[in-house]
């Protein structure tokens, strides 16, 4: 996994999927100039968040044309990019999808719907139920949906896993007070939330969120990327549509590993008989 990936840090028009199909298309063509070979884009990118009464009418299947469109435009670069999916069955997930070589090759479905404060995400969406690890040509990755990461036991499969990068794609609101650096306390949290998961799981973790407003709430952006010391490799500041173009390495990893092993001293079955006895207790 040595690579360079574009974070695209961008405002979507709510509801609109051919306007935001076509920001997509322009951000992919200025990630394939900078030499990328993967973009990524926030949660519910293609859509917009404050859908309500919408998400039913701009809801995808897998086999949509828009998405087929997207794929086509995989057959350069990689891409991950984020939509309201319908299932077979009629359910709406909020899903982030991984385009390479003209096809989609893997979806996650947000598992921690966000209910509480401003959200109510249970309203729209069912819940994804499982972390799986998929294997790209660039590396083995794992997708983490904004909430997700607040979770530890969501990065946990990952670190068995032994992804090279954790992919983390949110819609984050911006609250609190600046502080002296420039940054909101919210960004604050995230930095410190992506930071302990680089460092307990050894991984790159990068962070693509989005900016803009919807319904009177505004996304602070920030998107960065971490490496598996916890460092800040790079970063957008301010609340304005942006793109981080980025190389990863993969030697990082090896180095962070062979210092501290993690993964070699990991008892992962001492918490699974915990999980046992968990529910026999209850």
């Amino acid at each position: 996994m040595d690579c360079r990936v574009t974070l695209a840090q961008i405002n979507p028009t709510l509801g609109n999927l051919e306007r935001n199909f076509e920001l997509h298309t322009a951000e992919i063509e200025a990630a394939k100039r900078a030499g990328s070979r993967m973009v990524l884009f926030p949660e519910l990118s293609l859509s917009g968040y404050f859908l309500k009464d919408q998400t039913s009418e701009i809801a995808l299947r897998l086999d949509a044309p828009l998405l087929a469109r997207l794929a086509e435009r995989s057959r350069e670069i990689s891409i991950a990019a984020g939509f309201v999916e319908r299932s077979p069955e009629g359910r709406l997930y909020n899903s982030i999808g991984f385009f390479e070589d003209g096809a989609l090759v893997h979806v996650h479905r947000k598992v921690h719907l966000v209910t509480y404060g401003m959200f109510d995400e249970q309203r729209e969406f069912a819940a994804g139920d499982r972390f799986v690890a998929f294997h790209s040509k660039l590396g083995r990755f794992g997708f983490l949906i904004c909430e997700d990461l607040w979770h530890v036991s969501s990065a946990y499969p990952y670190f068995l896993a032994d992804v090279d990068a954790l992919l983390v794609h949110s819609c984050a609101p911006g609250r609190g007070v600046a502080e002296e650096d420039g940054e909101l306390s919210s960004q604050r949290v995230w930095q410190t939330l992506l930071t302990a998961q680089a460092l307990t799981t050894q991984t790159w973790v990068v962070w693509t969120n989005r900016v803009g407003w919807e319904d009177g709430i505004f996304f602070s952006g920030g998107s960065r990327v971490i490496d598996p010391f916890g460092r800040v490799k790079a970063q957008l500041g301010g609340l304005e549509t942006g793109r981080l173009d980025v190389d990863l390495s993969s030697r990082d990893m090896e180095r962070a590993r062979l210092m501290t092993p993690l993964r070699r001293d990991a008892k992962p079955w001492l918490l699974e008989q915990s999980l046992v006895r968990f529910r026999t207790q209850n």
